[in-house]
């Protein structure tokens, strides 16, 4: 059986990855990352899939990158709030939540953890289109990584390279949605917000973008929000 390593983040995007890759029946080895955020709700939402997907393994990486700071996610900065849609979308600058080069050291984990578990794949939910600008979650920076990647693991000297698979990069938030809808995703388990509240607030940009591409998809955001 095809093995693939699942970028579980707890959020929307993850979920619907880690879908997909279940649905090419793959076996599905879970890296969900601690690495100090605020929003440690998605930590339990990521256990809670892990659960609902029947995942053969799921590992908790522990990195404290709140001691490099650098983003309102890890420091004592308020998460901004209040803007639609599309001033989110049109922005020009790189958003205070972007994380200094988290998916590098994340996919460079995720890289390791495939070489020990022989994976075939890393499967992770970058978007761009509704990605606030993030550069590491642009199609040029992934075809990058894998260019690294195929440099970088035994597997890929060997000629079996590890691929970075990446499915959801050029969807909307609605089509996201309605691939989520399609493949059962249950998206009350998953958490967006980038505050921890008991509920999502419903007005950071994470909130913004999940709600409106509900409501794009035409369908109701099962996550219960804050009024």
């Amino acid at each position: 059986m095809k093995k693939a390593v699942c970028l579980l983040s707890g959020g929307m995007d993850s979920a619907v990855a880690t879908a997909i890759a279940k649905s090419q029946r793959y076996e599905i080895y879970a890296l969900t990352f601690q690495y100090n955020q605020k929003n440690i709700q998605e930590l339990d939402s990521a256990k809670k899939l892990v659960r609902h997907f029947k995942i053969r393994e799921h590992k908790i990486f522990t990195i404290d990158l709140k001691q490099i700071g650098g983003s309102a996610l890890t420091d004592d900065v308020d998460v901004p709030t209040g803007k639609s849609s599309e001033e989110i979308k049109e922005g020009k600058e790189i958003p205070i939540t972007y994380v200094p080069a988290r998916n590098t050291i994340f996919l460079g984990i995720a890289l390791s953890y495939a070489e020990v578990v022989d994976a075939d794949s890393i499967f992770i939910g970058a978007n761009y289109l509704d990605s606030s600008g993030y550069p590491d979650c642009r199609l040029m920076y992934l075809k990058k990584f894998q260019e690294l990647a195929d440099l970088a693991t035994k597997r890929a000297v060997e000629g079996n390279p590890i691929r970075i698979e990446y499915p959801l990069i050029t969807m909307s938030k609605a089509e996201i949605v309605k691939k989520g809808i399609e493949l059962k995703v249950p998206f009350e388990l998953t958490w967006s917000c980038y505050k921890d509240g008991e509920k999502a607030c419903g007005k950071c940009d994470s909130c913004v973008l999940r709600l409106n591409g509900f409501k794009e998809a035409g369908y109701e955001d099962p996550l219960g929000y804050e009024k």
